[in-house]
């Protein structure tokens, strides 16, 4: 009877995933997930059952996204079958479709690995059905305050989450205090990865900390260096408390024609990315294919074909436009982004959208954390802002006396940089826009490369 429940399940919610498919170009749908789990409640324990190897999960308020797909990466590149929810729909009903959407219409499973992120306050619905062999920890910001509230509610949601699964072992950026302070606080096996050197712009690290004080003794920690936020080498001048040695880690890291090499456990990295936090997601995902004995003879290699345009962060070409979409969700996160644009020395238009659905969070406050005052050493010609709470976004401005303009929507705004800006165009955007913006610019870069085409094919008849 199990078993018939089981493919039941599978059957209506792969013909509803089809379905949803064919009539709409949704990203990451989860409905399917929805289905079989009202069909079959112990479906995600069931085909979780049915992975040969490990599964590995990650977590965290940035990076964890690019974390997943890297280790799914690898471990394909070494001829693995991965299951992941690569798009990022990482509740309960998230994972649930993708582990019936890999599933075959038999009802059965065919995986060694299965890759799955998973939200911080889902992970006591989901990790008990897993029953995951490592969790991968990234790091823990504020982020969409009206939902997850202080990090310290966000460290007791993963505490009592761990707890449904000890035997689970934990791999944690030890350069984030507040991961550290949870690692000493679950009895889990546990290993740490970090960085010994500070490799982070001023841009990067403005002095908004999170907290600087010891959850153990409440003296306030003291810094070596930080990266960003509270990410860096600390210690508790009163008590014990300190920066790990990591088990894992990067050396003589630099720049090198647009992105990063560096030396680890005996490998030559590069990435093709100069944002240095995927030097720290790189370790994570090398730390938890490790801890799972899961093979990394090609690591170096798997890493430097890694396309790190997830959606969140992905480039598109137009004549005469280069165009750079990023996703900034935090505070964190928007400010990592302002430091690559400072990065970039030439000038550059700028489009904000920042809304405030459920998905976004209703609480957008976590703008004045962002130290705005870098965007003048950005070299940026104009600002545009949009969305529900672009006033929001120009007052925030407004105090730096950065001016900007209003647009209507993104098509709009794009639209007219594209015929007068830069030609170096940068577009910020949190949860709500990105798909909408992503599929735009995929649209609009289309179009382009078919006019080319066309072009090209009446030169060739004349």
């Amino acid at each position: 009877m199990v078993s018939l429940r089981r493919r039941l399940a599978i059957l209506c919610a792969k013909m509803v995933g089809v379905m949803i498919q064919k009539m709409s170009r949704r990203q990451g749908s989860t409905f399917p997930g929805y289905i079989a789990r009202l069909i079959y409640p112990d479906i995600l324990a069931d085909l979780a059952g049915m992975v040969r190897e490990k599964i590995i999960v990650t977590m965290g308020t940035n990076g964890k996204t690019t974390v997943n797909n890297m280790v799914c990466h690898v471990l394909e590149q070494q001829g693995r079958k991965v299951i992941i929810n690569r798009t990022g729909a990482n509740m309960l009903n998230g994972v649930i479709c993708a582990f019936v959407m890999a599933a075959g219409w038999s009802g059965r499973l065919d995986a060694d690995y299965a890759c799955m992120e998973v939200d911080e306050f889902a992970a006591e619905q989901i990790l008990p059905g897993l029953k995951p062999a490592c969790v991968l920890l990234t790091n823990i910001f504020r982020d969409q305050m009206d939902r997850y509230g202080e990090i310290d509610t966000v460290m007791f949601k993963i505490r009592t989450a761990l707890e449904g699964v000890p035997e689970t072992k934990l791999v944690i950026n030890g350069d984030d205090f507040f991961l550290n302070t949870l690692r000493l606080r679950c009895d889990h096996p546990a290993v740490t990865y970090g960085i010994n050197e500070k490799i982070f712009e001023d841009a990067s690290n403005p002095g908004v900390r999170e907290s600087t004080f010891c959850r153990f003794c409440g003296e306030k920690l003291v810094f070596s260096f930080v990266q960003y936020g509270q990410i860096g080498s600390y210690h508790c001048p009163r008590c014990s408390f300190r920066r790990p040695v990591p088990d894992h880690t990067a050396e003589n890291i630099r720049l090198e024609d647009g992105g990063y090499a560096y030396d680890m456990e005996g490998m030559q990295i590069r990435i093709h990315t100069d944002a240095p936090y995927h030097v720290y997601n790189t370790l994570g995902a090398y730390g938890a294919l490790k801890a799972v004995d899961a093979p990394v003879e090609g690591f170096a290699e798997a890493v430097r074909t890694f396309d790190y345009e997830n959606g969140r962060e992905e480039n598109f070409r137009l004549p005469n436009t280069k165009i750079q979409l990023y996703l900034a969700k935090n505070p964190i996160g928007f400010q990592q982004k302002i430091a690559l644009m400072v990065k970039d020395r030439k000038a550059k238009d700028l489009i904000v959208e920042i809304n405030d659905t459920a998905q976004d969070g209703k609480d957008i406050s976590w703008l004045w954390d962002v130290d705005i005052r870098y965007l003048e050493d950005a070299n940026v010609a104009s600002v545009m802002v949009t969305g529900s709470r672009s006033l929001d976004m120009e007052l925030r401005l407004k105090y730096e006396d950065i001016p900007c303009r209003p647009a209507q929507d993104m098509q709009e705004a794009v639209k007219e940089l594209l015929n007068g800006g830069t030609g170096n165009l940068y577009i910020i955007v949190n949860y709500s826009a990105l798909y909408r913006t992503n599929h735009m610019l995929h649209q609009l870069q289309d179009a382009s490369a078919n006019d080319r085409s066309d072009k090209r094919e009446k030169e060739v008849r004349s």
